[in-house]
């Protein structure tokens, strides 16, 4: 190697993060690979989801200080780096008719100024490989799928001087892999659950089958395994520091984690874009890289 590896992974809020793609990038940074969250929205409008803490005045009129400390606290479990962007959260709208997007959150913004507060970090970071959803958001939240859209612009446009001047948002640099984070991916749930099953234990995805038959969920191509079961610990500890948004008695921690590391050691992507020859599937994203590098 001549070269630093460098990962950014790009998350719409804080805890993203720690539930998609965390183990990951826990195994890079033990391996000495320069690893650089980027978090578009401050996550100002999401519910608290831990029961323990519902009702908490304090928290609820300080939710995005709250946060931002549970951000900071991950964000030293895993090793990290990390940047804010600076966009307000759009909140999950609810209803039939689903209500219109709050004024001046994240999802309303346009995307090519949007994506030029990304190109300005890629440009700094220089990450040859990049994390974030595919279209769909990985699931339907606004702030996913506009995460989604600045990311598919700034990987291209991070090269480009004439749209994102040098002057304005620093040298220009080309990434070359990006990848969608398919780490909630059907074959792994379906393992999980019989292996559950089969020890005569509750499985906690029965309900998240049903619904994934409900909604006709389009299958992904899972393109790259790659084998982190060693870091399942702190992936977990850096998801439980996200205390609002995670209960650590929930389901989240159901599966006993000597079965996950049995059964399904690997987190999944799918590579969206690459500028170097790969074979798939891989078990590395910086397959073609790390040889050239």
């Amino acid at each position: 190697m001549t070269e630093q590896l460098r990962l950014m992974a790009v998350h719409a809020h804080p805890d993203d993060e720690s539930s998609k793609g965390a183990a990951t990038m826990a195994k890079y940074v033990s391996e000495g690979v320069d690893v650089l969250v980027v978090t578009c929205t401050g996550g100002e409008r999401g519910d608290i989801l831990n029961p323990k803490l519902q009702g908490d005045a304090y928290i609820q009129e300080h939710i995005h200080e709250v946060r931002k400390k549970e951000m900071d606290e991950a964000r030293e479990i895993l090793g990290v780096k990390q940047e804010w962007l600076g966009f307000v959260d759009s909140g999950l709208p609810e209803g039939d008719p689903l209500p219109p997007l709050p004024e001046g959150c994240f999802a309303l913004e346009d995307v090519d100024k949007a994506a030029g507060e990304l190109v300005r970090q890629i440009r700094s970071f220089r990450p040859q490989v990049i994390t974030t959803y595919d279209e769909n958001g990985g699931y339907p939240h606004p702030d996913h799928i506009m995460t989604h859209k600045i990311t598919m612009v700034a990987f291209e446009g991070a090269a480009d001087p004439e749209k994102y001047p040098e002057s304005e948002f620093g040298p220009v640099f080309q990434p070359q892999k990006l990848y969608y984070n398919q780490g909630f991916n059907r074959p792994r749930t379906e393992a999980l659950h019989q292996a559950m099953l089969d020890r005569g234990l509750e499985s906690p995805y029965g309900d998240w089958l049903k619904r994934w038959d409900e909604f006709e969920r389009v299958e992904r191509t899972l393109t790259t395994h790659v084998p982190c079961a060693d870091f399942y610990e702190i992936r977990d500890k850096a998801l439980i520091a996200h205390a609002t948004q995670i209960d650590p008695d929930g389901g989240w921690f159901r599966v006993p984690m000597a079965l996950q590391k049995e059964v399904w050691p690997t987190e999944e992507y799918e590579l969206a874009k690459s500028l170097v020859d790969t074979s798939l599937p891989e078990d590395d994203l910086f397959a073609g890289i790390r040889d050239n590098a």
